[in-house]
């Protein structure tokens, strides 16, 4: 007898899905819990596991369709000792892991797919090569051709270091010009680029929008960084990066200033009983905001353990639901790719994000206490703090400005 298998229901408001790629091909062979296909949707990129050992006899919803949830997307035939099998109809609620809007728009396949452990393979003829938007800036301002790097990535994605490698490699003679023509292409928007395009646009309608950009010496943390890292990453295992240390002073912040943390609803201002810290994390494929919740109870490990594991299933897909919401304030990394500052847009219903700027060292004009100037080499970084101006006014984003300024420039906490 055949026997439904259905995909436990991951959240609410859940009515359908759009599949996005199937990781297994008809008559493989799948073991339960093993990933059998994507989601995709405004909030994550989500793998769905297998609800059965078995093999994948019939996949009934092609990739780029919506489906609503419980719907049969597939028939796993369960094989048993005797040779006999019984097919097992994988019932799954293919949007079973986030929350979407009924849109039933076909989707087209991503070329982009999360980093999965593996050895590394080489793109098939006519595939389009996988790398990251780092990895394309560099090649564009070097005029090379990616299609001429071969990815040590995992399947066959082009690592930073493998075009860095063929940039110094290869003489310039041999790049492709500037002017090479880029074929024509039209791609669809995927459900989490219509949504994000959406909330952004909505979001600049709701709220007037003031921006203030403050200037930060990092010397201190930047030294702090290198002598403890691998101290660090040895005792917990974990590496230690810049953003826990600026995610705790903009927890300090908002703990002294709670109206920065507030959001303006039905025209009265929300006042949260916890900071939750939404991290932007860049994606192939969109952008996502894992969130550390109740972050004003964690010491600086607990931030930076909780913002190195939501990335990290972010990019592997494997975020639920509501790790990708509730969050209160926003803090997004503009500076990445080597930008000074970005001027942000507010993740409703928040009222302020915060973007932080590229690290980098600046002469400065630097007073010592009889008053004395003498210009020395610093690490400097610009941060910008979005606000909206309905809920905190100018005066407000100042003292949060210099409360977390201070607390970066004066660090003087253990960090485990």
């Amino acid at each position: 007898m055949p026997t439904d298998v259905i995909m436990p229901q991951m959240g609410e408001s859940i009515f359908e899905g759009t599949i996005t790629k199937w990781l297994k091909k008809t008559g493989d062979r799948i073991e339960k819990d093993e990933p059998l296909f994507e989601i995709s949707t405004d909030k994550v990129d989500a793998e769905i596991p297998s609800p059965v050992a078995g093999v994948l006899a019939e996949i009934k919803t092609p990739e780029g369709a919506t489906v609503e949830i419980n719907t049969v997307v597939a028939v796993i035939s369960n094989a048993s000792v005797g040779g006999s099998s019984a097919p097992a109809v994988a019932k799954v609620a293919a949007s079973a892991a986030v929350s979407v809007p009924a849109v039933s728009v076909p989707q087209a396949r991503s070329a982009a797919t999360a980093e999965t452990a593996g050895l590394a393979a080489p793109p098939a003829t006519g595939e389009r090569q996988r790398s990251s938007p780092l990895v394309r800036r560099i090649a564009k301002e070097n005029n090379l051709d990616l299609s001429q790097v071969s990815g040590s990535g995992a399947e066959g994605r082009i690592t930073k270091e493998d075009v860095l490698r063929h940039v110094n490699g290869t003489p310039r003679e041999a790049r492709t010009p500037s002017t090479a023509p880029v074929p024509q292409q039209v791609v669809p928007l995927s459900k989490m680029r219509a949504i994000i395009a959406q909330r952004m646009v909505e979001s600049k309608r709701i709220s007037p929008h003031v921006h203030s950009v403050y200037k930060v010496d990092m010397t201190r943390i930047v030294r702090m960084r290198e002598r403890e890292k691998v101290r660090f990453e040895r005792q917990h295992g974990v590496k230690l990066t810049y953003m826990p240390f600026i995610a705790a002073a903009a927890v300090q912040a908002l703990t002294k200033f709670p109206v920065v943390n507030a959001s303006l609803v039905d025209g009265s201002i929300h006042y949260h009983s916890n900071i939750n810290l939404g991290i932007a994390v860049s994606l192939e494929w969109g952008l996502i905001v894992p969130v550390v919740k109740q972050a004003e109870e964690r010491n600086f490990l607990g931030l930076a353990r909780a913002i190195a594991d939501l990335a990290a299933r972010a990019r592997a897909k494997k975020l639920l639901p509501d790790e990708a919401s509730g969050s209160t304030f926003t803090l997004t990394n503009s500076g990445i790719l080597g930008e000074e500052f970005g001027t942000p847009i507010i993740n409703q219903p928040e009222s302020a994000i915060l973007a932080i700027g590229g690290l980098r060292k600046e002469p400065v004009v630097l007073t010592d206490a009889e008053g004395n100037d003498t210009i020395a080499i610093r690490s400097v970084q610009y941060f910008c703090l979005g606000f909206d101006h309905r809920t905190i006014d100018g005066a407000d984003a100042g003292k949060f400005m210099s409360e977390f300024k201070r607390t970066l420039e004066g660090w003087d906490r253990q960090i485990g």
